[in-house]
């Protein structure tokens, strides 16, 4: 009975933030033609991510090759991603080998978003995503948290589904062997 319940809370929690923007049902803005949203099933073996981040920078994932990338699909909505957030943010300032970049799925503004990350800091960079045009190279997420471990030669070495541990990450990372130096 206990294992019962406990495979039944874990169920959902994982399912909490099932229902993304790809699937809710939205008004479109007034000012704006309604969108189709670009949906992929398939994360290209080596995928390639260039975004503008909220603080203004740039975010280049090819240019972080030698490392190991967390790359991390999360809102602000979403319980279980907020949980993860200070797990993440340690692991990222804790080893030199692996980085973190959090890609909000959601419609919020920059000023939003830098608001919300005043009350609950990373050390790690934020981009917020367009729903309607995700990242192409990634598969569109069917559930937040969806995080990504990038081996430091680019491919995909490990995909998430729900809330991941630093424990988890690091444990994929040793499977996957050392980074390149």
């Amino acid at each position: 009975m206990r294992l019962h319940l406990l495979a039944c809370g874990l169920l959902l929690a994982v399912s909490a933030c099932s229902e993304t923007p790809s699937t809710a049902t939205a008004e479109p803005p007034a000012d704006s033609q309604p969108r189709q949203v670009a949906a992929s099933d398939v994360t290209a073996e080596i995928p390639a991510l260039d975004l503008a981040t909220v603080d203004g920078a740039r975010y280049v994932l090819a240019d972080h090759r030698g490392r190991w990338v967390v790359v991390n699909f999360w809102a602000t909505w979403c319980s279980p991603c907020l949980k993860e957030m200070p797990e993440l943010s340690e692991l990222h300032e804790r080893r030199d080998d692996i980085e973190v970049v959090g890609l909000a799925y959601e419609e919020i503004e920059a000023a939003d978003m830098q608001a919300f990350l005043q009350g609950r800091p990373v050390a790690y960079p934020v981009a917020i995503i367009d729903t309607f045009a995700p990242p192409a190279d990634f598969a569109t997420p069917r559930g937040l948290p969806m995080t990504y471990l990038i081996a430091p030669d680019g491919r995909v070495a490990k995909k998430f589904l729900g809330p991941v541990t630093a424990r988890e990450i690091e444990d994929a990372v040793a499977a996957g062997g050392q980074p390149s130096a």
